[in-house]
């Protein structure tokens, strides 16, 4: 098998879908590993070190898309790469598919074969290869947010912890997943006010316990969700349906009501995002204002500490691109149904019905194609 590793295209995305053990791991295999030059670079990873792990260095996107029998990568292709779309190609990186029609469109008439990181589920529910980046879109979520919480950015001037005599600022955090949990850590280590509203009692329950009563835990209703939105300084929107569209939790009235200067981060953008007035933006224009309340929205926020993000995913998913692979998409689907809930498009028909309701679009069991 021949695996590719292009250049990531998308605006600041700089991280790299394998590092040079991975390569060196699938070489040792018997596998063949083209990487274009520079790949890695801003994740401080040289050609050189892909070479001497056995890779073979392309000058050119074209030369990895058109020779790979499946592509690695990290974000979703973006319409400069959709060209070399092709049957029998497997793709394999995060898709978040649900918003995005177009790519979904390129991917079924182009007969790919789509693998996508975010809905790769193992059987007691986890999604291993989400994780990862989640820990990290969490934690920065709460560095952002007291970044742009200082005037100079934009904010209303609040320091997060605040000082003895002076109050913390008030962070709120929809959803006690694992970006909710992450970003409560380093939000109550920095001495703020936590407050995580979710839906799931038993969570509640379990994250009261983890910081001993040290942050608040609200039921979400539209009642302690308005009346915490309306004293937060900062939200962090952390809101995850698998593979479907985030809900819309934040109406444009709740955020109306909010301080003037206070600060959202929507972590859920990937998939739509979980607030009525997010808009997808980037790491080169990364904000704007609705209603004098600073938005972030960024949908690549991990790119932002690339080394970290790169060996913290890589780490993640370089097994069951190892299964992938050595097997073959269909035999590894068949042994794997983590692999299998990770199959997005195949055969030129859309096979996650979480994206096919998103976009209103007919889809086909996976095993009815096999």
């Amino acid at each position: 098998m021949i695996i590719g590793v292009p250049r990531e295209v998308k605006d600041h995305e700089s991280r790299v879908g394998l590092v040079p053990a991975g390569v060196n791991a699938l070489v040792e295999a018997g596998h063949q590993v083209i990487v274009q030059t520079r790949a890695g670079a801003l994740s401080s990873i040289t050609d050189d070190e892909y070479a001497e792990a056995g890779a073979r260095i392309a000058h050119t996107a074209a030369d990895v898309w058109n020779q790979a029998g499946v592509v690695v990568k990290v974000k979703e292709p973006q319409p400069s790469e959709y060209a070399y779309f092709r049957p029998g190609l497997a793709l394999f990186t995060y898709l978040h598919l649900a918003p995005l029609p177009e790519l979904t469109q390129k991917l079924m008439e182009s007969s790919v074969t789509a693998i996508a990181y975010e809905t790769i589920r193992e059987d007691d529910g986890s999604l291993p290869l989400l994780t990862p980046m989640s820990e990290v879109a969490g934690r920065m979520s709460v560095q952002v947010g007291a970044q742009y919480l200082e005037a100079p950015n934009g904010g209303r001037g609040v320091l997060l912890g605040g000082i003895p005599g002076v109050a913390p600022a008030n962070v709120v955090i929809l959803g006690g997943g694992v970006v909710g949990h992450n970003a409560a850590k380093i939000a109550h280590g920095l001495g703020a006010n936590v407050t995580i509203i979710d839906r799931n009692l038993n969570r509640l329950r379990e994250l009261d316990d983890i910081y001993n009563g040290g942050v608040i835990t609200l039921a979400s209703n539209s009642g302690t969700l308005r009346e915490s939105l309306r004293l937060a300084d900062l939200v962090i929107g952390a809101v995850l349906v698998p593979g479907a569209a985030a809900p819309k939790v934040v109406r444009r009235e709740h955020i109306s009501s909010m301080k003037r200067g206070a600060v959202v981060v929507d972590v859920a953008i990937d998939q739509g995002g979980c607030f009525e007035t997010s808009r997808p933006t980037t790491h080169t224009d990364p904000t704007y204002y609705v209603d004098n309340v600073l938005h972030y929205c960024v949908s690549n926020m991990p790119a932002a500490v690339p080394h970290t993000s790169t060996y913290g995913l890589t780490n993640a998913t370089f097994p069951y691109l190892m299964h992938i692979v050595s097997k073959g998409v269909e035999a590894a689907v068949q042994e794997s149904q983590a692999i299998a809930e990770g199959i997005n498009t195949y055969k030129g028909h859309c096979v996650y019905p979480a994206v096919a309701e998103s976009q209103n679009i007919a889809w086909k069991e996976l095993a009815s194609l096999l």
